[in-house]
C-alpha cells in the first residue's frame, strides 16, 4: 500500500513537472511572437526573450556593485569607507582602522592637514564658541554649534525620519533645517532649534496665487523653537530648477502642510517671480526680518559672481543692517530627492573651490562680522568639516550624513517612494523599520561624533578649537602629486571697506 501512495505521489510530482515546463514553453513562445512584432525596442525586436533579461542585469548591477565589486573608495556619490565611517559613528562604535589608510592621498583635490610639531593637549582643548548671527534682528540667535542638520523637508522625509532628526537634534544641541516643504508637527516634536527655509514654491507661507502671506510669516516667527528664516535661491543639485515632490508623495497631511492639492505632484519655480536683481533681494530679507523679528540669510550655488558685487556693494549704500545675517552656500554636486540628470551633473560649482571665492568676496566688502557663511554638500567625514572651517565658513550644514546615520543603504530610490529603509518613503509598511527611539540615539551620536573629531583634526594642528582653523593649516594636492597649502592657492582678499563702518 505504501509503494502504491509512493508511485502514485511520484507520478504526480512528473505530471506537475510536465505541467510547468510546458506552460514554461507557453510562455516563451508567447514572449518570442510579442518581442519579434512589437517595434518599440530594438534588442527583444533582434533577440527575442533572452533580451529581456539586460533589462534585469542592468537593474541588478547597482546593486551587485555596491556590495561585490565596488573598491571601499571607488563608489558614487559616496563611497563604502564614507558610509562606514558614519554608521560606525551613529552607532557609538569604535571608528579606528588598521595597517594603513586606503585613501589615494596622491589624487587631485585630496586634502593634507598641517600637524603641528606641539599639538594642543587635551587639558589646554575648548569648545567653539557659541557664534551671533543677526545682530540687528528683533531676535538674534548664538547657535550652540558649528555642525549642524541642512535642509530636508517633510515630504522629501518620511514623518518618523522627521522626528529621530529632530528628537536627535535637540540631544546632541544642534540644529535642524526644515527645508522648502514647510513646519511640521514632527520638526517641533523633539525641542531643538530650527531653522525654517522656504524656497520658490513658499510652502507653509504662501497664499491661494503662490504668493507671500506675511501674515503666515508672522505666526512663523512666534514660535519659539523657530531661531532664523531662511530664503532658498537655489539648490546644490538643481541650480535653476525648483522643488519637485511626485504625486505619490503629496499625502493629505503634506499637502495641508504645504497648502497645496493632494495627490497631485509638487512643482516649484525655477526662481522667486518677486525677487528680480540684489536689489529686490535685499528688500525682500529685510521684510521677512522685520516681519518675523528673526535674523534671515538666503541659499545659493556659486556660478556667476557678478550679481554678488552688485549685492555686497549695494549693502554699503543702504548700511550694513540691510545685509542679509547668513549665506548658505550649497555645493553643484549636492544630493536631492528627484533632479534633472543635466543640473545634477553640469551646473554650479563645487564647494571645494566655490567657498574660498564666497568667503574672499565677503571679506574683500568689509562684512566679515556681519555676514555669516554656512555650507553643504557632502561633507559627512571630519576631514571635510575641518577643510570647510579652514576655507573660512562658519558653519557646516550636512543632510546625507545625518540620511546615513538614519540606516541610508544609497538604494538610490528617493524619488519613487519605495525607499526600504522608510526614510523616504510615506509607504507605513515600509516606514514601520525606522524606530524613532533607536535612531534618534544615532541622529545625536553621529553629530557629537563629528564635533568631536573636527576637534582632534583641530588640536592635531596646534588650535584649541575648530574655529581655529586657517587655510594655512590644510594643503590641497593640486597636479603631479604635489600640494600647496590653501592660502597660496586662495589667497586671504583684504578687504576695502573697514568692518567697523
Amino acid at each position: 500500500m505504501l509503494d502504491s501512495w509512493f508511485i502514485s505521489a511520484i507520478k504526480i510530482m512528473v505530471l506537475l513537472l510536465v505541467f510547468v515546463i510546458g506552460l514554461a514553453i507557453l510562455a516563451a513562445i508567447i514572449m518570442y511572437i510579442v518581442d519579434k512584432t512589437q517595434k518599440k525596442h530594438t534588442i527583444r525586436r533582434n533577440f527575442p526573450v533572452i533580451g529581456r533579461f539586460r533589462w534585469l542585469f542592468e537593474h541588478l548591477g547597482e546593486f551587485f556593485r555596491q556590495y561585490f565589486f565596488a573598491m571601499d573608495r571607488e563608489e558614487l556619490p559616496f563611497n563604502r569607507a564614507q558610509r562606514t565611517w558614519v554608521y560606525k559613528a551613529s552607532k557609538g562604535q569604535n571608528n579606528t582602522v588598521a595597517f594603513g589608510s586606503t585613501r589615494n592621498l596622491d589624487r587631485r583635490g585630496a586634502m593634507i592637514f598641517m600637524n603641528c610639531a606641539f599639538p594642543v593637549m587635551k587639558k589646554d582643548a575648548v569648545e567653539a564658541d557659541n557664534m551671533l548671527i543677526g545682530p540687528y534682528a528683533k531676535q538674534p540667535y548664538k547657535s550652540p554649534s558649528f555642525f549642524n542638520i541642512s535642509a530636508m523637508s517633510f515630504g522629501a522625509l518620511s514623518m518618523p525620519a522627521v522626528q529621530s532628526l529632530s528628537h536627535g537634534a535637540k540631544k546632541a544641541g544642534i540644529w535642524m533645517n526644515t527645508g522648502e516643504g514647510g513646519i511640521s508637527p514632527y520638526h517641533l516634536e523633539g525641542g531643538c532649534d530650527i531653522v525654517y527655509q522656504f524656497g520658490t514654491a513658499k510652502y507653509g507661507v504662501r497664499n491661494k496665487d503662490g504668493g507671500f502671506d506675511f501674515d503666515k510669516l508672522k505666526e512663523v516667527g512666534q514660535i519659539p523653537q523657530v531661531k532664523m528664516i531662511e530664503l532658498k535661491l537655489a539648490q546644490g543639485a538643481k541650480p535653476g530648477k525648483g522643488g519637485i515632490l511626485p504625486a505619490a508623495k503629496v499625502t493629505e497631511e503634506i499637502a495641508d502642510i504645504r497648502g497645496i492639492p493632494a495627490g497631485e505632484p509638487s512643482i516649484s519655480p525655477n526662481r522667486h517671480p518677486e525677487i528680480k536683481n540684489p536689489h529686490q533681494l535685499l528688500d525682500m530679507i529685510n521684510k521677512i526680518r522685520d516681519t518675523s523679528g528673526l535674523p534671515v540669510g538666503f541659499k545659493m550655488v556659486m556660478g556667476n559672481d557678478a550679481w554678488l558685487h552688485e549685492l555686497f556693494t549695494e549693502i554699503h549704500n543702504r548700511g550694513i543692517e540691510s545685509a542679509p545675517d547668513f549665506i548658505t552656500l550649497d555645493s553643484g554636486d549636492g544630493g536631492t530627492g528627484a533632479a534633472p540628470q543635466s543640473l545634477m551633473d553640469d551646473v554650479g560649482m563645487v564647494i571645494k573651490e566655490s567657498l574660498s571665492m564666497l568667503v574672499d568676496l565677503r571679506n574683500e566688502y568689509g562684512l566679515k562680522d556681519r555676514i555669516r557663511i554656512m555650507t553643504s554638500g557632502k561633507m559627512i567625514t571630519p576631514a571635510e568639516v575641518a577643510w570647510a572651517l579652514c576655507a573660512g565658513a562658519d558653519f557646516i550644514n550636512n543632510a546625507r550624513g545625518f540620511l546615513f546615520s538614519l540606516g541610508c543603504i544609497q538604494a538610490l530610490k528617493c524619488n519613487k517612494n519605495t525607499c526600504p529603509t522608510g526614510i523616504t518613503t510615506h509607504n507605513p509598511d515600509l516606514q514601520k523599520g525606522l524606530v524613532v527611539e533607536n535612531k534618534t540615539k544615532r541622529v545625536a551620536n553621529f553629530a557629537k561624533h563629528m564635533i568631536k573629531e573636527v576637534g582632534v583634526i583641530a588640536h592635531s594642528c596646534g588650535v584649541k578649537e575648530p574655529r581655529q582653523l586657517r587655510r594655512s593649516h590644510v594643503r590641497m594636492v593640486f597636479s603631479n602629486s604635489l600640494s600647496k597649502p590653501l592660502n597660496i592657492l586662495f589667497p586671504d582678499k583684504k578687504s576695502k571697506y573697514d568692518d567697523n563702518k
